[in-house]
């Protein structure tokens, strides 16, 4: 199961973007609500999560995370004590982290982008420690992939596809919704 952290003031396309063409793939994915099942984005969007992060913790099924940017999503996500473990449980069982737009602070801040390639918000660059900050869209750097931002959601969605299952998975999907054009 992967999971797609949401909380107060979050992007809701980098979160909903991802979530989409994950099941698109068949891949489990929930969307958890950090504090409450109702959980309402940056642009005051309402958005009904699958579970509430009091109700799940970090076990066997976890097989990765996603961290939407957005703010001040970004800083609820960070100070989740939750989300917190949830992230410690994937560094420590080399699982999954995928974080958008401001989102690769937090990773940044923990050190965990340290020697590695790494993508954000411009003006973010200086929170993601000592990462190699490359101007691409998404980037992968072994189990960590990062994107700059909400114009870059659907690719960020599919490069997770990529990551899960498959290249040829990831382009079927891409040409399916017609992001090949």
């Amino acid at each position: 199961m992967y999971y797609v952290f949401l909380a107060e003031g979050f992007e809701q396309v980098e979160a909903l973007a991802p979530v989409d063409i994950m099941r698109r793939a068949e891949i489990e994915v929930y969307t958890v609500g950090v504090g409450a099942k109702v959980i309402t984005s940056s642009h005051n969007v309402p958005v009904v999560a699958d579970v509430i992060d009091c109700e799940i913790g970090p076990d066997k099924d976890c097989e990765g995370i996603i961290l939407p940017g957005g703010m001040p999503g970004t800083l609820n996500l960070e100070k989740a004590a939750n989300v917190q473990k949830f992230i410690d449980y994937c560094v420590e069982n080399n699982l999954l982290i995928a974080a958008i737009c401001a989102a690769p602070s937090i990773l940044g801040h923990k050190g965990l982008l340290d020697g590695k390639k790494a993508v954000c918000f411009p003006g973010f660059e200086e929170q993601l420690g000592n990462a190699t900050v490359l101007s691409d869209a998404v980037v992968t750097d072994g189990n960590i992939i990062t994107g700059c931002g909400a114009g870059a959601a659907m690719k960020f969605g599919f490069e997770i596809v990529k990551y899960i299952q498959s290249e040829a998975s990831a382009n079927h999907f891409k040409a399916a919704m017609l992001c090949d054009r």
